[in-house]
């Protein structure tokens, strides 16, 4: 739909100024050059607070997705793209790559299972041995022999990336507010931004992230599907550490989960300053960086409720998750698991970081599990991004025209 266009009658209107909805804007444009009007709606003073800014910085290869879904399709691709694009914008890039160590001698069969994805993905990686792993991380457990090594896993400062997308997105024509929440949204394509000014739009796309299953029921749309907040708390190594790398290291996650486990992660910024985690433990509230910040009661008793039910049925090893996952937000349980990769760590050797994340797990209703892909649900007049988690920052150009594939089919 195009409008003879108004002062506030727009072709497109993208609810979220995270890294997906910048991108949907980013590629709207690249794929129609014709003065398609866009305007971006973002609640907050600037854009990218929220899951864009807080996560890692890590931009994944595509080891750990399962062949065929869409996580899979689109991150080894998407990686690539946004590498390329960061580069060309001399953005800082830290090209650390990454090893994946098994933290038990039983868990050393998932390394190649997880090279077995990675191959079928399109992702680069191979098997090292204790001499290469050493001189990547010299501080690494003595009884670890093997790793999967991921050359093309990289770092950035998602914040820098964010604020260079934004400007070259204002440059483009694309219109962008800030401090501005919608109130009402109808069925006439129209919505009240803030009380006072009304929007008409062609078509709505909903990238809200956290708040992504409460937009899309005002359409209609994502009924099945609600979303559970998991806090994520990192830590980093003190600069007066001795221990020093400079490369991603992570554990061998149960693939059954969408869970990470801890992990070591040099920043984008600083090659010398790692941080480790993160954690990932019920947040009490969408929005629950710190004490009782958006406290909501609705939203724990939901959450537990969830997990009581994924505990009791322990599908995927649920209860094992649990039991080793869920405390690690409890300094001297962290740095149990942290010693099972780096025994010689201290406890004077980590400091809190300030870095606190909400991952926005989808939970689907229907058949009672956590969901661990993209989903993306279309009416007519809108389309809603359910489930952007991670890889969506490092997919982000080759998820955003996945979006706009399922728009104008």
């Amino acid at each position: 739909m195009n409008f003879q266009h108004k002062d506030n009658e727009y072709d497109y209107v993208i609810l979220g100024g995270g890294i997906t909805g910048l991108c949907v804007a980013y590629q709207l444009i690249q794929r129609n050059k014709t003065g398609r009007k866009i305007l971006i709606i973002e609640k907050e003073s600037k854009l990218g607070m929220h899951t864009s800014g807080r996560n890692s910085g890590v931009l994944h290869a595509g080891v750990y997705y399962k062949p065929g879904s869409i996580k899979a399709r689109v991150c080894t691709k998407g990686v690539k793209r946004l590498s390329e694009w960061i580069e060309k914008r001399k953005i800082n890039i830290n090209r650390c790559g990454k090893i994946i160590v098994p933290q038990e001698n039983s868990l050393e069969n998932q390394l190649v299972v997880l090279e077995e994805r990675a191959t079928q993905n399109g992702a680069k990686v191979s098997f090292i041995g204790k001499k290469e792993i050493s001189k990547l991380v010299p501080c690494i457990s003595p009884n670890i022999k093997r790793a999967l090594w991921s050359p093309n896993t990289a770092v950035v400062n998602p914040k820098e990336v964010i604020s260079s997308l934004e400007g070259e997105l204002l440059e483009l024509g694309v219109s962008i507010m800030r401090d501005s929440r919608c109130k009402i949204m109808d069925e006439n394509r129209s919505l009240t931004v803030n009380n006072e000014i009304e929007v008409s739009y062609g078509h709505l796309i909903n990238c809200t992230g956290l708040h992504a299953d409460k937009i899309a029921k005002l359409f209609g749309a994502g009924m099945n599907y609600e979303i559970l907040p998991f806090k994520g708390i990192y830590w980093k190594l003190s600069n007066k550490s001795d221990i020093k790398f400079n490369t991603n290291l992570y554990p061998v996650p149960d693939l059954n989960l969408p869970f990470l486990g801890i992990h070591f992660t040099p920043t984008g910024i600083d090659p010398l300053s790692v941080s480790i985690g993160p954690t990932a433990t019920v947040a009490l509230g969408r929005e629950n960086y710190k004490g009782l910040e958006d406290f909501d009661i609705k939203v724990i008793n939901r959450s537990l409720s969830v997990i009581l039910g994924q505990y009791i049925s322990n599908k995927g090893n649920f209860r094992g998750y649990i039991h080793s996952q869920s405390l690690l937000l409890i300094k001297s349980l962290m740095m149990k698991e942290a010693r099972k990769i780096i025994p010689s760590i201290k406890d004077n050797d980590i400091v809190a970081s300030d870095k606190v994340g909400i991952r926005s797990q989808l939970y689907d209703k229907k058949t009672k599990q956590l969901v661990d892909d993209f989903i993306c649900e279309s009416t007519e007049s809108s389309t809603h991004v359910l489930n952007a988690v991670s890889p969506a920052f490092s997919s982000s150009f080759e998820l955003a025209d996945l979006i706009l594939d399922k728009l104008m089919d």
